[in-house]
């Protein structure tokens, strides 16, 4: 089993130098902070819920028999007929 993996990122500059210097301060290592922010990250994306489109029907019952199977470019020109051309 393998618990550690050896990999490359690239850092900004500005974020490396910011990073020793917290990391020094801490007594850790840049390896650990970047460990514990990835951790962190994938923590919280997660926990967001899940997106679900709410319920919006004003007192429907679905689409109209007619339109029940009908195809997207057929309610796409109903819904567009009379406009334009």
């Amino acid at each position: 089993m393998v618990t550690h993996m050896k990999t490359t990122v690239e850092i900004s500059a500005g974020v490396l130098v910011e990073a020793r210097k917290l990391a020094t301060r801490e007594g850790t290592t840049v390896r650990a902070l970047i460990e514990a922010g990835l951790r962190k990250e994938i923590r919280e994306r997660q926990r967001r819920e899940k997106f679900r489109l709410r319920r919006a029907s004003f007192k429907g019952r679905g689409l109209r028999p007619e339109l029940a199977r009908a195809s997207w470019e057929d309610l796409r020109a109903r819904v567009y007929e009379g406009r334009g051309e």
